[in-house]
């Protein structure tokens, strides 16, 4: 067994276990997109949050920030930093988000599992 150096820091990303969303390299891709086409600047990150509204209850809200609190969970995925708030964690563990480019639109979809129903806009849910 290895000696572990004790003056070790804790890695930067969290275990995946820990990890509340993933996100599809589609759509990252179109995160990196709209943030070069916006103008944003690179050390942004994605902010992902859930939020009381929504024609279900909750909705999900995506965001560019450049502000993290102390309490945010962040994580890299495919090169993009992801800030997700610790309330909003728990409504997300399990996240995948994708992106879908078809005949009913463009947009990003959620697959949460811990959502007990939607509304047909595919932005709200209910727990």
């Amino acid at each position: 067994m290895a000696n572990l150096d004790q003056t070790q820091t804790a890695p930067a990303t969290p275990a995946p276990a820990t990890v509340p969303v993933t996100i599809t390299k589609k759509a990252v891709d179109m995160v990196q997109i709209t943030k070069q086409q916006e103008g944003i600047d690179p050390s942004s990150g994605l902010r992902i949050a859930v939020r009381g509204g929504g024609c279900s209850g909750f909705e999900y809200a995506l965001d560019f920030d450049e502000e993290v609190r102390d309490t945010d969970l962040v994580y890299e995925q495919e090169g993009l930093k992801v800030i997700v708030d610790p309330i909003s964690a728990r409504y997300l563990a399990g996240t995948e988000i994708d992106y879908s480019l078809g005949m009913s639109g463009a947009g990003f979809k959620f697959n949460n599992p811990n959502a007990a129903g939607t509304c047909g806009c595919g932005s709200s849910f209910t727990v």
